[in-house]
């Protein structure tokens, strides 16, 4: 099995050349092209990357490949700060000001079955485990992305709601999962 790492601040260029790889490969085929660009060049950034990389809160890993990254993670630790998800997490009883949030997954298409995906997701939450204590985990995905929901299944995450999630100005129904 492939293992994850912390990122490193020397990670942030090739972070930001990784997610504008991936980013659109989560997106429904209904996305609008210039909205995911937006997304990317505003959300996904080397700023909000260095931001991760230096905040206590946030746990960013990556998984290496042949001389590139491969994948990456983010869970963010504190109050949920998604206001269409939260609705959701409390009605099944989540304390929703200290939780944890898989924010980010994302692997480079050449490197999707390869073990990626769990090495991220495992690791990354037990990084966050260790530093901020064993708390639920939610996350969001597309509503009709399938194969991210099945992959969710498979480790522990169940459908418990939805919400509406916004790519470069342009909604999106994600369903909003949780592994308590």
């Amino acid at each position: 099995m492939r293992s994850a790492r912390a990122a490193a601040p020397a990670d942030v260029p090739a972070l930001v050349e990784l997610a504008a790889a991936t980013f659109p490969l989560a997106c429904p085929p209904s996305a609008d092209p210039v909205a995911i660009r937006s997304h990317i060049a505003t959300r996904l950034n080397a700023d909000a990357f260095v931001a991760w990389v230096a905040d206590a809160s946030a746990t960013l890993m990556v998984v290496d490949g042949a001389g590139r990254l491969d994948g990456y993670a983010l869970v963010l630790t504190g109050r949920c700060g998604d206001a269409s998800a939260a609705p959701s997490l409390a009605a099944q009883g989540v304390d929703t000001a200290t939780l944890h949030e898989l924010s980010k997954i994302y692997v480079r298409a050449s490197a999707q079955g390869g073990g990626v995906a769990p090495a991220l997701l495992e690791g990354a939450l037990a990084a966050a485990v260790e530093a901020h204590g064993a708390l639920p985990t939610w996350l969001g995905t597309n509503k009709a992305n399938a194969r991210a929901q099945a992959f969710y299944a498979r480790h522990g995450f169940a459908v418990v709601g939805g919400r509406t999630y916004v790519v470069g100005g342009q909604e999106h129904a994600d369903v909003v999962m949780l592994r308590a």
